[in-house]
C-alpha cells in the first residue's frame, strides 16, 4: 500500500525513494508486524480465554506433565500470527506482484482449515479435530490452486513458457529438470508436507515458531537473491523475478512470530493451533515453490522433516511389527519420555534448525 502511494511521489520528493528498496520496506515489515502483535497480543489472549473456557484439549495418551501444566491454556494463537502479518504485508508489500497474493492468500487459507480443526476441538472438548482425510483435501485443493498460479506467473516471465514447471538442483549451475504437468504435482506435495511437518512439530511451547522464523530468515534471503538478477548471476541460482518481494512476506512473518513468541515462551499463555501452524508451514513450502528451492527446503526445513518422519516411522513400525521405535511420536515427545526437560529439548531443536539453515544457505556458494 505504502509502495502504490509513495513511489510515484518520489520524483518531487526523494526521501521516498526508499520506498523502492525491498530491504528498507522488509524493515518496516518486521516491525509493524512486531508491534501489531505487541499490542494485540493481551487483549486477544483475554478474548480467547473468555471463549475457551477449558482451552485446548490436552491429549490423555501424551506426557504426563502436559496434563497438569499446559490444561486450561487458550489455543488458535495462530489468529495473531496471521493478523499481524497480513496487516504488514498490506503496508510495506507491492500489491501488484502475484507472488505476494499466491503466498498469502495460500497462507490464510491453511490458517483457515487450521481454524476449522482448533474450533471443533474447542467445540467438541478433544484433541481430536477436523478429519484427517478432509484436512488433507482442503489442503491439496488449496496447494494445487497456488501452485498452478506461480506456474503461470513464472511462465509469463520466461521466453520459452516452461520455466515455472522446472525443478532446479542445489550445488549445480544450470541444471533444470523440466517436469512438466508432475510440477503441479510435486508442488503440491511440498507445500502440504511442509505444512504438516510444521503442524507436528508444534508439540511443546516455542518448539514450532523458532524453527519457523529460523527458516523464514533463510529463505527471505533466499527470495532476494533469486529476485536480483545481478545477485543470481554472480551466485550462480536460478533468476526468478518478482520473487524479491516475498522477502518482505517473510519479514513480516519473523515479526509476527517474535511477537507471538513473546506469549507462547515458557509457561505458554497461549498455543498457536493448527491455526499458525499450518498456515506457517503452507507459507514456507509455497515460498519455497515460487523461488525454486523446493529441494534445498527439506534442508533448511529437516527439523520438521525429522518431526514428521518420526511419527511415519511410528507408525509403520507398530502396524507391522507391533513395537514402537521411539518411546512415542513425534520425537520431541521422545525426548520427554527419556527425561529431557521441555526448555531443554526447545533450545537445542532450535539450535538444529539454525545448523540446517546454515546448510541449507551454504548451498546458494557452493556450485
Amino acid at each position: 500500500m505504502l509502495y502504490e502511494f509513495l513511489v510515484p511521489l518520489s520524483d518531487q520528493f526523494t526521501i521516498f525513494n526508499v520506498f523502492r528498496y525491498i530491504t528498507f520496506r522488509s524493515g518496516g515489515a518486521l516491525v509493524t508486524a512486531l508491534l501489531v502483535a505487541f499490542i494485540a497480543g493481551p487483549p486477544f489472549i483475554r478474548w480467547l480465554r473468555s471463549k475457551q473456557k477449558k482451552g485446548q484439549p490436552i491429549r490423555t495418551d501424551g506426557p504426563e506433565s502436559h496434563i497438569f501444566e499446559k490444561a486450561g491454556t487458550p489455543t488458535m494463537g495462530g489468529f495473531l500470527i496471521l493478523l499481524a502479518l497480513g496487516i504488514a504485508t498490506l503496508l510495506w508489500a507491492d500489491l501488484h506482484n502475484p507472488y505476494v497474493w499466491v503466498v498469502l492468500l495460500l497462507t490464510f487459507g491453511f490458517g483457515g482449515v487450521g481454524f476449522i480443526d482448533d474450533y471443533n476441538k474447542v467445540s467438541k472438548n478433544s484433541h481430536k479435530g477436523l478429519g484427517g482425510k478432509a484436512k488433507l483435501a482442503l489442503e491439496f485443493v488449496i496447494a494445487a490452486v497456488a501452485v498452478v498460479v506461480t506456474v503461470m506467473a513464472a511462465n509469463r516471465t520466461d521466453p520459452s513458457g516452461d520455466f515455472g514447471s522446472m525443478l532446479a538442483l542445489p550445488f549445480v549451475n544450470d541444471v533444470l529438470i523440466d517436469l512438466g504437468p508432475l510440477y503441479i504435482v510435486f508442488g503440491m506435495l511440498v507445500v502440504v508436507a511442509m505444512a504438516n511437518a510444521v503442524n507436528l512439530t508444534d508439540g511443546l511451547d516455542g518448539l514450532a515458531i523458532g524453527p519457523a522464523m529460523i527458516a523464514a530468515t533463510s529463505f527471505a534471503a533466499i527470495a532476494y537473491l533469486a529476485g536480483n538478477a545481478v545477485f543470481a548471476n554472480y551466485l550462480g541460482i536460478h533468476y526468478t523475478p518478482g520473487t524479491g518481494e516475498l522477502t518482505i512476506l517473510l519479514a513480516a512473518m519473523i515479526g509476527a512470530g517474535l511477537g507471538f513468541l513473546w506469549f507462547n515462551a515458557p509457561p505458554a499463555a497461549v498455543f498457536m493451533g493448527d491455526t499458525g501452524s499450518l498456515a506457517l508451514g503452507g507459507m514456507l513450502g509455497m515460498t519455497a515453490v515460487a523461488v525454486k528451492h523446493e529441494i534445498v527446503l527439506g534442508v533448511i526445513g529437516g527439523l520438521f522433516m525429522l518431526e514428521m518422519t518420526s511419527v511415519i516411522v511410528q507408525v509403520i513400525s507398530y502396524k507391522t511389527t507391533g513395537k514402537r521405535i521411539f518411546r512415542m511420536a513425534p520425537i520431541h515427545h521422545h525426548f520427554e519420555k527419556l527425561g529431557w526437560k521441555e526448555p531443554t529439548i526447545v533450545i537445542r531443536f532450535w539450535i538444529i534448525a539454525v545448523i540446517l539453515a546454515l546448510v541449507g544457505l551454504s548451498t546458494l556458494k557452493l556450485r
